[in-house]
C-alpha cells in the first residue's frame, strides 16, 4: 500500500473518531457496491436531510443526462463520518458534504477533493426542548451538533458566546459557569434524544427540526439563516480526478443539479412527495414543513427569509473567505493545526472549481457581501 493511501485511510479513522461513530451497517451496505465503478456512472451518497434534495431530485426526476449518475438508488448514510469515509474510499463518487468538512478533507487529511457548487443555502435551525424560551436556559445542558466541522458548530458557538455562554467539549456543563456542552450526534438520533430529555437542544439540517416540531417534542428557537444570511451548509463535492479525466461528466452532473434546484423551487410540495416516496425516511408532513415553513416563528431578520431553505448553486468566494476566518475560532474535538496554514483569500480558488456551475447558470460570476449577526 502506498504511503499516500495509508495516510488517507488513517485520516478516515481519525475522521470517524473525531466526528462520531460511523454507521457500520451503512458502511457494510455501501461496501457491497462495485468500488472499481466499471460502469463509469457516478454513485451518489447522501444523508437523509432536505439538504440532499438537489442530488436526490436529479436522480429521481432524471434532470441529469442519461449515463451520468448510476440508476441504482443513492446510498443513504446515517452520519457525516460514515458518508465522508465512503466518499474517500471510493464507495460513492459524488456527495453533498458540509462545507467546513470539505475544508477539513482537503487541508486536514490531504484528500484531493473539489467543490463544484452549493447544494443549497440555509435549511438548518437550533431546536430546543419546549420549556426553553431563552438562550440563557441552555447553561448547564448538552446541545447536539451533527459534526465538529460543520456550519452548525460554527454558528451555535457564535450564538452562545453572543449571549454570554461558553461552549465546552469533553466536560460536563455547569449552570454556574454558564457553560454548554456540545456533543456530536447522528441527525437521526437527535429527535429521540430531545424527546427523552438526554439533550436540551440540537442544531442540524431539516427535516429533523420540523420533525421535532410536528411531534411536539421540541420547538425551533432560531433558524441558522437568521444568524448568517443565505449561508451555505452542504456543497456538491467530487474527486479532482473526475474534473481532470471526465470534465464532460462533471458538467452534466452540475447541469442536472442546477436543473433539479430550479424544479424544486417550482413546486416544493411535489418535491416533498418525491423525497418521501423512497429517499427520506421522515413522514411527509415533516418534509413538507421543512421545504415550506408556512407558519414560521418570529425571526430577527425577516427580510432575510431565514426559515426558507434556498436552492442556488453559485459558490460565493466571500462566503468561503468568511468561513475560513470563522473556523479557527470554533472549538472542535480534533486536530486544528492545518487551519493555521490557510489563507482566507486563497482557499476558495484551491477548493472550489466554479467553471461548471457558471456554465450551468449561463451568467457572469456574481458577488455579494456576507451578512452575519449571531446575536
Amino acid at each position: 500500500m502506498s504511503l499516500s493511501r495509508r495516510a488517507l485511510l488513517c485520516g478516515c479513522a481519525g475522521l470517524v473518531a473525531a466526528g462520531g461513530v460511523a454507521g457500520i451497517a451503512d458502511l457494510a451496505r455501501a461496501a457491497g457496491t462495485d468500488r472499481s465503478n466499471a460502469t463509469g456512472t457516478l454513485r451518489i451518497g447522501y444523508l437523509p436531510i432536505t439538504d440532499a434534495a438537489p442530488l436526490l431530485v436529479a436522480h429521481g426526476a432524471n434532470t441529469v443526462a442519461a449515463g451520468t449518475v448510476h440508476s441504482a438508488k443513492p446510498v443513504l448514510f446515517r452520519s457525516w463520518a460514515a458518508l465522508a469515509e465512503a466518499f474517500l474510499t471510493r464507495q460513492v463518487d459524488v456527495v453533498h458534504l458540509l462545507m467546513p468538512m470539505a475544508v477539513q478533507l482537503k487541508y486536514g487529511l490531504g484528500a484531493d477533493v473539489r467543490v463544484l457548487g452549493w447544494n443549497h443555502t440555509n435549511g438548518s435551525a437550533l431546536t430546543v426542548a419546549p420549556h426553553i424560551t431563552e438562550p440563557e436556559q441552555l447553561a448547564g445542558t448538552q446541545v447536539a451538533i451533527p459534526f465538529w466541522w460543520s456550519i452548525h458548530n460554527i454558528l451555535i458557538q457564535q450564538y452562545l458566546r453572543a449571549h454570554g455562554l461558553r461552549p465546552v467539549i469533553r466536560r460536563s456543563a455547569a449552570r454556574a459557569d454558564r457553560t454548554v456542552e456540545l456533543v456530536v450526534m447522528s441527525p437521526s438520533d437527535m429527535v429521540p434524544a430531545l424527546a427523552n430529555g438526554s439533550i436540551a437542544g440540537f442544531t442540524v439540517a431539516d427535516p429533523f427540526n420540523a420533525a421535532a416540531q410536528v411531534r411536539g417534542v421540541g420547538r425551533i428557537h432560531r433558524y441558522l439563516g437568521d444568524l448568517w444570511r443565505d449561508h451555505a451548509c452542504c456543497a456538491l463535492v467530487v474527486h479532482q480526478d473526475l474534473l481532470d479525466r471526465r470534465p464532460e461528466v462533471a458538467q452534466a452532473l452540475t447541469d442536472g443539479v442546477v436543473a433539479a434546484q430550479r424544479q424544486i423551487d417550482t413546486d416544493r410540495p411535489a418535491t416533498a412527495e418525491l423525497l418521501a416516496g423512497g429517499y427520506l425516511p421522515q413522514p411527509l408532513p415533516a418534509i413538507t414543513t421543512a421545504l415550506t415553513y408556512p407558519k414560521p416563528p418570529p425571526v430577527r431578520h425577516p427580510e432575510w427569509n431565514p426559515q426558507r431553505i434556498g436552492f442556488q448553486a453559485y459558490p460565493y468566494p466571500s462566503f468561503t473567505a468568511a468561513l475560513i476566518q470563522a473556523m479557527p475560532e470554533t472549538v472542535v474535538d480534533g486536530d486544528t493545526r492545518f487551519l493555521t496554514r490557510l489563507d482566507p483569500a486563497r482557499v476558495h480558488a484551491e477548493l472550489v472549481d466554479d467553471r461548471f456551475v457558471r456554465s450551468s447558470l449561463g451568467g457572469a460570476a456574481p458577488t455579494r457581501i456576507e451578512e452575519i449577526d449571531p446575536s
